[in-house]
């Protein structure tokens, strides 16, 4: 199955609670690359590729972990650039 791409906006209490950490672990046990970064307006950003049931974990994990944190988790998806190698945080 091809690698996808989700682009994915938690809100909520998601700044400060060291949701962006807590990502990367959770990317590097799911075997997904990509980026996290907080936004402007409160919310955190990421962007994940990988196989489409390592994403989906991935999410689930992040959810699972940050529950008491998301409001809201919002996902874009599309077909992978496999530009994106590891996971890193980014300011």
């Amino acid at each position: 199955m091809p690698s996808l791409c989700y682009d994915i906006t938690f809100t909520g209490r998601v700044q400060g609670v060291n949701f962006r950490w807590t990502t990367c672990r959770i990317a590097q046990r799911c075997s997904v690359a990509g980026w996290v970064r907080n936004e402007p307006d409160g919310s955190v950003r990421c962007v994940a590729e990988g196989e489409p049931q390592a994403l989906d974990a991935f999410v689930k994990a992040v959810e699972d972990a940050m529950a008491g944190y998301i409001n809201e988790t919002k996902i874009t998806t599309t077909a992978a650039t496999c530009d994106l190698h590891g996971f890193t945080v980014r300011y």
